[in-house]
């Protein structure tokens, strides 16, 4: 740990720097004529981009024609790719095909290393665009956001934490003074004022900076192959004597096990790492693992991210087909007790993008 203290003291300066370049108009931030919402966060991993970024979408896909983009973060392209329905998770990320698999053609998706090129090339393409949602975009300073937004999960604070690689961080706490909302991510069901009232006080953020609170809700069970499936199990009719294998890549599964555990049913683990590309080898590990486990029913459960890269793949044991499903996931803004409840972020975030394009 030592030796990791001076890496992330040389790191945060870079980064330092980096910014004030920004700041002093050394390094260009480009403007865009039509509002444009960066979400992100200050750590590594696990804070929930994904969903949050549906729940914009959906709020906002009746009042906008939306463009999607994002990074494409392990898609073995290159370039600006626009989502089609020709695409997979290999074409453009597997999150990016999350969301155009939800939404469709009632957004566009696409992705692009180079933020400013995307933008560029997604409103040619559709002329019709009249808002930008950035994906994991909040270092991405070329582009100079009309509304930003940082997600911090609830256990993992910022001000907690370290600039890596020491931590998780990716820029210092006071990087957060750059956006507009603070969502606290992943949170229990009980959250007390006391609570809400230190983070603020840990934040320090400005009078103008909202923060608000957001859990989790879990759907129903989904088949990942549907056309294997006779019947759809539901966790509140098994028992202890149902077993179930989590099989993960995502940043934190932790609250996915909690909750299957709440469920009573015997739980077992298989974590690989964040977008994580199976193999056949990991299949293998896979069906070891299932076919020794004990239990009157057996299941295989996965996230819906994990889902999409499952199935896309011609190595999956079709012995496994039927038993596996993934756990589909929604975001709620915390209700009443709280500074500011679901509906006051949905107006909130109205009132920045309409406030005036680059109008901080």
């Amino acid at each position: 740990m030592l030796i990791l203290k001076p890496l992330s003291a040389i790191y945060g300066a870079v980064i330092y720097v980096r910014n004030q370049m920004f700041e002093w108009g050394i390094l260009k931030q480009h403007s865009f004529d039509i509002p444009v919402l960066a979400i992100g966060n200050l750590s590594v991993g696990g804070t929930g981009k994904t969903p949050h970024t549906e729940y914009i979408v959906e709020s906002l896909k009746n009042e906008y024609r939306i463009g999607v983009l994002s990074r494409g973060y392990r898609r073995k392209t290159k370039g600006f790719v626009l989502a089609s329905k020709r695409s997979t998770p290999w074409d453009i990320g597997d999150e990016p095909f999350q969301i155009f698999q939800k939404f469709g053609n009632d957004v566009r998706v696409a992705v692009c290393e180079k933020r400013v090129k995307g933008i560029k090339e997604l409103l040619r393409i559709d002329p019709q665009i009249d808002l930008i949602v950035l994906d994991d975009a909040f270092q991405h300073r070329y582009v100079k956001p009309s509304t930003s937004i940082v997600l911090m999960e609830w256990n993992r604070p910022i001000y907690n934490d370290d600039l890596l690689p020491l931590g998780r961080l990716r820029e210092p706490q006071q990087a957060i003074l750059r956006t507009d909302m603070v969502i606290v991510t992943k949170c229990p069901a009980e959250v007390r004022p006391v609570d809400v009232r230190l983070i603020y006080d840990h934040l320090g953020l400005f009078a103008y900076q909202k923060v608000f609170f957001s859990r989790y809700a879990y759907g129903n069970l989904v088949s990942v192959f549907p056309d294997e499936v006779r019947y759809m199990p539901n966790l509140t009719w098994m028992s202890p004597d149902d077993s179930v294998l989590v099989v993960t890549g995502i940043a934190n599964p932790a609250p996915l096990v909690r909750y299957l555990k709440a469920h009573k049913v015997k739980v077992e683990e298989l974590r690989f790492p964040d977008h994580h590309q199976f193999t056949r080898r990991d299949f293998e590990e896979i069906t070891g693992k299932f076919n020794k486990m004990k239990g009157r029913n057996k299941y295989i459960v996965t996230t819906e991210k994990d889902s999409v890269r499952i199935a896309g793949s011609p190595y999956y044991p079709h012995d496994l087909k039927a038993s596996t499903f993934y756990l589909p996931i929604k975001v709620e803004l915390l209700p009443h007790k709280m500074p500011l409840d679901s509906d006051s972020f949905d107006r909130e975030l109205r009132k920045l993008l309409k406030r005036g394009v680059n109008g901080k």
